[in-house]
């Protein structure tokens, strides 16, 4: 096939053969007529005279009136057109095109202002209470083998300064968890209803923060951050040592329940003390102070001779 000269047919057409003697010519497409047509020079031949041209006829004055106001509706309608169709836009995409209101700002802030997880805890680290179903904060360190269980006799914090002998505790008449007799400010209580330290699952240990006169055993408890450690000395001559995995600070009447006292395949520990504001209608803090910390050793006890 032939190819035309450029721009005389339209892209993708067949072409047929040359036309007139020897291929002389434009080629045809097989279908329809070619778009392109030569240009054909005049002739020079004479032109007879004709009659003097007639002057433009004049059209009425109201005609071009006419012609603008036909314009003006025109336009009109179009825009009409456009304010339906986007008032159609709007509609069927609500949330698109909707103005935020106070429920859509609320949903972008943390549920009930709780925080996702539980914090590290220490200096410049406000303590907040997590969502109901954050998971236990654990320590970047591996976990030491669970022990058997064992009494916990003393409670070792050497950040705060503790040193405290430990005592069991039960459920009083209401199903909480019996507090330390407040008589000995420096006594930790430990809740036999659950695991001893260093065996699987979370040991708690209760402290109080304050007494009327002066500060207890817990005082500084919100003083711990990730990665302190904690020496709980065993009846049966271990220490187990508990690395801080984070410290949350909780409303008494939202207390986690599950985070403290939920199933854990390792040894851990959760010690709890009172904190926040002091409400002196009832005598009591409204929040508690508590740490998660795992087991991540174990050591003898030295023994005096």
């Amino acid at each position: 096939m032939t190819t035309p000269p450029p721009g005389q047919y339209p892209p993708g057409q067949p072409y047929g053969v040359p036309l007139g003697p020897g291929g002389q010519g434009y080629p045809q497409p097989v279908y329809g007529q070619p778009v392109f047509q030569p240009v054909m020079l005049p002739q020079m031949q004479h032109v007879q005279p004709g009659p003097p041209p007639q002057p433009p006829e004049e059209k009425p004055p109201g005609d071009g009136a006419e012609a603008i106001r036909r314009v003006l509706i025109t336009a009109a309608i179009l825009g009409l057109v456009v304010v339906i169709v986007g008032v159609v836009i709007m509609v069927n995409n609500p949330d698109e095109y909707a103005a935020p209101t106070r429920s859509t700002v609320k949903l972008a802030a943390p549920q009930n202002g709780l925080a996702p997880s539980v914090g590290p805890g220490g200096a410049g680290q406000p303590l907040t209470q997590a969502v109901a179903t954050a998971p236990p904060p654990v320590p970047n360190i591996p976990a030491a083998p669970a022990m058997q269980p064992s009494t916990p006799r003393r409670l070792v914090i050497p950040k705060i300064g503790v040193n405290a002998p430990i005592k069991s505790v039960g459920l009083d008449r209401s199903g909480a968890i019996q507090t330390p007799p407040i008589g000995n400010p420096n006594l930790v209580g430990w809740y036999r209803g659950g695991p001893t330290a260093g065996e699987a699952g979370p040991a708690v240990m209760l402290g109080h923060k304050d007494t009327t006169s002066r500060g207890a055993v817990f005082t500084r408890l919100h003083e711990l951050a990730y990665g302190d450690k904690i020496e709980v000395y065993r009846l049966d001559g271990t220490v187990a040592i508990f690395t801080v995995g984070g410290i949350e600070q909780a409303n008494k009447q939202t207390f986690p329940t599950n985070r403290v006292y939920g199933h854990a395949d390792n040894a851990e520990l959760r010690l709890i003390t009172c904190g926040g504001k002091y409400n002196y209608s009832t005598g009591h803090y409204f929040d508690n102070v508590i740490v998660y910390a795992t087991m991540t050793g174990t050591r003898l006890a030295k023994t005096t001779s």
